[in-house]
């Protein structure tokens, strides 16, 4: 079995599509995909399908999306497969449990490839380091469960998952910052700043690319922006590292031009206290 949720959901047996066309059984293979070889208690199950309105025949219709969803693996898994659907979809008590490998979940290779990622990161090896994350990105087909109603518990998940890719793209930028990649990055972030307009460290970043590519203007320009953004909307003024960075800008730091220094923190952090 394959199952990806970083993007539209898909459930594949030998081929074969397992999911529903129905919204709810929709959300029981979701929140099911999530937590391979793990037990889902029921009470999560009904939470994430009905929230605070759960009717009185819960059970009896959990039970009936259960059913749909091993009638279609069974019919993909086909008479010569090993086993039955009720192995891998099966009851324990208090929940049921997909009997899956983590790794035919496409979240399980992500996070893989994040921690390998952020090892080599820590280690200062940069190259190894911008290679992993961006195999790590390549993972995600779309927003995750995108084509998913979800609940209160798949909620939280997909708001995890996407401050995880954007975490992700943050570090693979702090590699490739520093590998000089400064110039190749500018329009990447010129869009990152305008769908994250508040992002800190998007900015700052931003802000390091266009001075390192002889752009310094445009890059007090980012600060100025983002300013005022704070300041009308928040009622705050940019953090103190960052302001720390601007100031660094209008002198002519010469320590920004350092690509590779001896910390391996964040582009954010370059003027921390």
């Amino acid at each position: 079995m394959q199952i990806q949720v970083l993007g539209p959901l898909s459930a594949d047996v030998n081929g074969v599509s397992i999911v529903p066309t129905a919204g709810k059984p929709r959300q029981v293979l979701a929140l099911l995909s999530f937590y391979p070889g793990r037990v889902v208690p029921v009470p999560t199950l009904m939470e994430e399908i009905w929230g605070s309105n759960m009717p009185q025949s819960a059970m009896t219709t959990l039970q009936t999306y259960i059913l749909q969803l091993r009638r279609r693996l069974g019919t993909a898994m086909g008479p010569d497969t090993p086993g039955s659907a009720k192995d891998v979809l099966a009851t324990r008590h208090g929940g049921y449990l997909l009997q899956v490998p983590p790794e035919c979940v496409d979240v399980h290779r992500y996070e893989q490839l994040v921690a390998a990622g952020q090892a080599s990161f820590e280690e200062g090896d940069d190259e190894r380091a911008a290679a992993r994350f961006r195999d790590a990105l390549a993972v995600w087909e779309g927003t995750a469960l995108v084509d998913v109603s979800t609940g209160p518990i798949l909620e939280i998940e997909v708001l995890r998952l996407e401050e995880s890719r954007l975490v992700t793209v943050e570090r693979r930028i702090d590699a490739d910052l520093r590998l000089g990649r400064h110039t190749e990055l500018i329009a990447e972030l010129t869009d990152l700043i305008a769908r994250h307009p508040q992002h800190e460290g998007l900015h700052s970043q931003a802000m390091v690319a266009l001075y390192r590519s002889g752009r310094q203007a445009t890059a007090l320009d980012v600060y100025r922006r983002l300013r005022l953004r704070l300041v009308e909307e928040l009622g705050v003024e940019p953090s103190p590292q960052l302001q720390r960075l601007h100031q660094a800008m209008l002198t002519v730091d010469p320590a920004l031009d350092v690509v590779c220094g001896p910390r391996r923190g964040s582009t954010f952090n370059l003027y921390a206290a």
